[in-house]
């Protein structure tokens, strides 16, 4: 892995669901479907410096698995793979 986020940066790799089909049984196809908003933590930055000058430890941690909102982050390559690269408030919840 090439990535390293600075600051109160998370790198995050989308979770793909299943195959998804309507309420009627309809299949969505790939082109239709809307972007996962769950994903898992790659890595994690050192956190955020305050004004005064001290580290704020970071929430977060590799491995969890998060929500973050539709349209947050950055969209990024990594070694072939489609990633986000978010700041840590852009995530909404840890699952457990």
């Amino acid at each position: 892995m090439g990535v390293k986020p600075l600051g109160d940066r998370v790198l995050i790799e989308r979770i793909e669901e299943d195959e998804q089909k309507s309420a009627g049984g309809i299949i969505i196809p790939d082109t239709a479907k809307e972007k996962p908003q769950q994903g898992r933590v790659v890595a994690v930055g050192p956190g955020k410096v305050t004004d005064d000058g001290k580290r704020v430890a970071m929430e977060v941690n590799e491995g969890q698995r998060v929500l973050f909102g539709k349209y947050s982050g950055t969209d990024i390559k990594v070694d072939g793979k489609e990633m986000l690269i978010m700041h840590e408030s852009d995530i909404l919840a840890i699952f457990d």
